[in-house]
């Protein structure tokens, strides 16, 4: 009964509705809430007709999903609006697959100067290998970018926030130069969510995420999903699966049981991020925090007007009276925050950054040390307290 009544109004319902209430679709009576696990290879058939006949519409082979994997896929193309979804082993892999799929030799491509470093070193290495050529751009841009179109440029590679960085970049704007081009547009929403940010309302052809931040939530699992609007999806699933690009019934039960949970689990992270942010841009220590849901920050403004909400990471800029040992010092004394890559799980996590030798588009002006702090589930209160006993050895190292 939940499941029609749901699929009834999945036009009205809220997405925290949609993801508590899209249940899996049994017959029987005493159906289980939650679906089996799809534990498969090989699937067999009773006749020739019928093999032929589910022949591309159905699953015949067990590396083209199953019943868990086409829920998620389903479900996260509801949440996003797009046409149709892919599950990748990773998020890296979500975005070389993407890539791959639209671009061709003597294509010309145009990559945020912010971008996540491993897809900056995807399309140096490989694409130029290609005979792909990659230019890239300064996050701020905006309607700009095309004074970098040319008559070959295919896609626009964006990441909006950066996430080391978190420049916004104004998608409506990337998307209209974009396409005026005859270009996509393909964004990395790992930060927005497809719950924060409805990438394809605002323009987006390709939006990709790493599921193994809040999707998955809870850091135990590496997987990517891929979005694409109607026009690129068959392009792209084309390419996925010649590939051989699978995930398995366990990885897949995970991010379907980390769906349910996303929406009550955002909301907490962006609660203790805006709290601790707004705390931190007030402390002697910090030059400015990079946070767009904070009013200061330099892209506010865009956030307010594109995003429905915010996640739990940001970056610290610390005065520059502090060299590197010193913040190395201060991070270690952290107790509550784990010193690690990858966020989006119910721990809080810090990692020193630098981003100046990874820019050529634009200069890393900053002088001060770059922090990025991931805010988990703890006690806002008990990591106030953790990071103020850690902040004040900096000035205890400053002056002595």
């Amino acid at each position: 009964m939940a499941d029609g009544m749901v699929a009834g109004m999945a036009n009205t319902v809220g997405q925290s509705t949609k993801l508590a209430s899209s249940h899996a679709s049994h017959a029987q009576p005493g159906k289980p809430v939650s679906p089996p696990v799809y534990r498969q290879s090989t699937l067999t058939f009773e006749t020739v007709a019928e093999l032929d006949a589910v022949k591309g519409s159905a699953f015949t082979y067990g590396r083209h999903g199953n019943p868990t994997t086409r829920q998620i896929e389903r479900l996260l193309c509801d949440l996003e609006g797009a046409h149709g979804a892919m599950l990748t082993p990773s998020g890296l892999s979500a975005i070389t697959t993407a890539i791959s799929a639209v671009v061709r030799p003597g294509d010309h491509i145009l990559v945020a100067d912010s971008v996540y470093g491993p897809t900056r070193e995807f399309c140096d290495r490989t694409l130029r290998r290609w005979g792909v050529d990659v230019t890239y751009y300064a996050p701020t841009i905006g309607s700009q970018i095309g004074t970098l179109m040319r008559s070959t440029t295919r896609l626009v590679v964006a990441e909006s926030p950066g996430s080391l960085t978190f420049e916004m970049q104004d998608i409506p704007a990337l998307a209209e130069a974009a396409h005026w081009h005859g270009a996509l547009l393909m964004i990395d929403n790992t930060w927005g969510t497809p719950l924060h940010f409805a990438s394809f309302a605002h323009g987006v052809d390709i939006s990709v995420h790493s599921a193994s931040k809040y999707i998955g939530g809870h850091a135990d699992l590496c997987m990517g999903v891929i979005l694409a609007a109607e026009p690129v999806y068959g392009e792209i699933r084309a390419c996925y699966r010649e590939l051989g690009l699978a995930v398995g019934a366990d990885d897949a039960a995970l991010a379907l049981r980390g769906l349910r949970t996303l929406a009550p689990r955002l909301a907490c992270h962006q609660r203790g991020a805006i709290n601790i942010a707004a705390w931190l841009y007030g402390r002697p220590e910090v030059a400015d925090v990079l946070y767009p849901a904070l009013p200061t920050a330099a892209g506010h403004a865009i956030w307010r007007r594109d995003f429905t909400g915010a996640c739990g990471l940001f970056g610290v800029l610390l005065r520059d009276a502090y060299d590197a040992r010193t913040v190395a010092s201060m991070v270690n004394r952290l107790s509550l925050f784990s010193l690690g890559y990858s966020w989006g799980g119910f721990e809080s996590l810090v990692l020193p950054c630098d981003p100046r030798g990874t820019r050529t588009a634009t200069t890393w002006a900053h002088e001060g040390a770059l922090v990025r702090f991931h805010i988990g589930l703890e006690n806002v209160d008990d990591l106030k307290a953790d990071l103020d006993r850690a902040l004040r050895t900096l000035n205890d190292k400053t002056t002595a």
